[in-house]
C-alpha cells in the first residue's frame, strides 16, 4: 500500500509556530489549492487543506514563508478523531509533510523583502 501526495498552492495565513513542553515544534498551515479544471461556471474552484510539519520543517517553514507565498508539499494523508465536548466524535483528515519547498514569494511580500534589504 502507498500513501503519498504531492501539493502545490499558497499559504492562506501568515506561518504561527507552537512548541510542546517538550521542545518539538509543530506548525499548522492551510494551503490553498486551485484544481486543474474550471467549473461550470468556467472559474477554477480551490481547495484549502490543512498540513502540518514537524520539527526543522516547521521552523524553516515559519522563518522564510509569509501569507500568500506559493510552496510544494510532499507528504503522506492522516486522518485522526478526537471527542469534543459534547462528547461528539470529531474526524479530521490533514496531510503530514515529509517535504517542503519554498517556491515563490507573493509579490507584496517580494516589495517588503525589498524594502527592509534597503533600510538596513
Amino acid at each position: 500500500m502507498h500513501n503519498m501526495v504531492y501539493l502545490i498552492g499558497r499559504l492562506t495565513k501568515d506561518p504561527e509556530l507552537k512548541t510542546s513542553e517538550d521542545n518539538t515544534n509543530r506548525l499548522s498551515i492551510d494551503l490553498a489549492v486551485q484544481r486543474t479544471f474550471k467549473n461550470e461556471d468556467g472559474v477554477y474552484d480551490v481547495d484549502y487543506l490543512r498540513v502540518v510539519l514537524w520539527n526543522a520543517l516547521a521552523e524553516h517553514t515559519c522563518e522564510y514563508c509569509k501569507k500568500g507565498d506559493l510552496v510544494g508539499i510532499k507528504g503522506r494523508i492522516q486522518s485522526r478523531s478526537y471527542e469534543d465536548e459534547d462528547g461528539n466524535i470529531k474526524y479530521i483528515t490533514e496531510i503530514i509533510a515529509d517535504k517542503i519547498s519554498f517556491l515563490a514569494s507573493s509579490s507584496k511580500n517580494k516589495e517588503t523583502k525589498e524594502e527592509e534589504i534597503i533600510e538596513e
